[in-house]
């Protein structure tokens, strides 16, 4: 964990002024990373609400089940105008399909922009040819694949990346300097290889070799960015443009108001307090709800997220396992009343979300 009271240095003086993903001008340089199952409507919404966020982007969705209107797909590319700009992040391996779905969704106005990843070490995702496995590919196919798209859209098109497959083939300054050339716009770098999957440290050097290869597009640093003194030291050894944080923010929505905060005055200012992180909670819960129509689709939804919510207010472990198995609102009431008033067990502290990390593929990253 970051030392709370270690001394925070001056934020540089660049991040002062805005910068631009192609026309679309950031209001902060700290964007909301894509985070399958997580970074939907309800969360987005709530989090913009705090203030300070750049950019948010959807969770990634299959481009060939845009292309086919599949209903569950549809749903998680519902928006809000508040939550503009948007960009969705899509992904997929064959060009007509990523290209059409990307068209699609510029068509509706559902997408500011369009985010390709390549970086997901998921198997289901890899085993199909998109996410990671598109950068063992250097003949010019990836390149090719994002051309199409960049093309088939007057909006901006950006690109998730990891650093590469392996240690052996840290191919991600070749492809930010291949994307640069074809009109990409962005580029967001997790600076671990698809090996690492979400073990080890983030290599910062590997991101900076990335900034490195652009000439004029703006290189997002991603990974291990908890706290405004992680996100400092990011920006300190890499020299990237901006930072996008997933887990981070789920476990500190109000992370991006402290950046901001941090970049304008030099003082972070506080983070959520109990009573705050409470009234969230119901909140994402009760958009949770409308999002999926029902109170018990929603429930369902939020019981992945219950666990790190119980571990940052300190709910005893039968409280976390009422609220893993939540089936309505009425119940949600009942089971938090205790904690209703807002006041902070004893001992309890701002940092400790910073335990609240959210929950990651566990076992042989092949079987992922």
């Amino acid at each position: 964990m970051t030392n709370a009271n270690a001394e925070l240095p001056p934020p540089p003086v660049q991040y002062r002024e805005p910068v631009s993903i192609g026309t679309i001008k950031l209001a902060s340089r700290f964007n909301l990373a894509p985070l399958a199952g997580y970074t939907n409507l309800p969360f987005r919404l709530s989090v913009r609400e705090l203030g300070g966020v750049g950019l948010c982007t959807t969770d990634l969705i299959n481009a060939r089940a845009i292309v086919d209107g599949i209903q569950k797909t549809m749903i998680l590319l519902a928006t809000d105008p508040a939550e503009r700009p948007l960009f969705v992040q899509i992904f997929g391996s064959k060009a007509h399909e990523m290209a059409g779905a990307a068209k699609w969704l510029v068509e509706r106005k559902l997408a500011d922009g369009i985010d390709i990843n390549m970086g997901c070490p998921v198997r289901k995702v890899v085993k199909t040819g998109g996410g990671s496995s598109m950068m063992c590919d250097t003949t010019g196919a990836t390149v090719d694949l994002v051309r199409q798209v960049v093309e088939a859209v007057p909006v901006p098109v950006s690109v998730k990346m990891r650093l590469g497959w392996d240690d052996d083939n840290l191919s991600a300054p070749y492809f930010a300097r291949e994307f640069e050339k074809v009109g990409v716009a962005a580029l967001t770098i997790h600076g671990r290889t698809r090996e690492q999957g979400f073990s080890g440290g983030v290599n910062h050097e590997g991101i900076r070799r990335v900034v490195e290869a652009v000439e004029r597009i703006p290189v997002f640093g991603n990974g291990d960015v908890r706290s405004v003194w992680d996100a400092a030291r990011m920006i300190a050894d890499t020299g990237c443009h901006g930072i996008a944080m997933g887990r981070g923010a789920l476990a500190n929505p109000w992370i991006f108001r402290q950046f901001d905060s941090w970049v304008r005055t030099g003082d972070p200012g506080p983070r959520g307090t109990y009573a705050e992180r409470l009234a969230f909670m119901r909140l994402h819960l009760r958009r949770l709800v409308e999002w999926k129509g029902s109170e018990k689709n929603g429930c369902v939804h939020f019981r992945k997220v219950a666990t790190w919510y119980t571990k940052a207010l300190r709910f005893p472990k039968r409280v976390q396992q009422q609220l893993v198995m939540l089936s309505g609102l009425d119940e949600f009431e009942a089971i938090i009343a205790p904690f209703a008033s807002g006041s902070a067990p004893e001992g309890w502290s701002e940092y400790d979300s910073q335990q609240a990390h959210i929950a990651v593929p566990a076992g042989p990253i092949a079987h992922w």
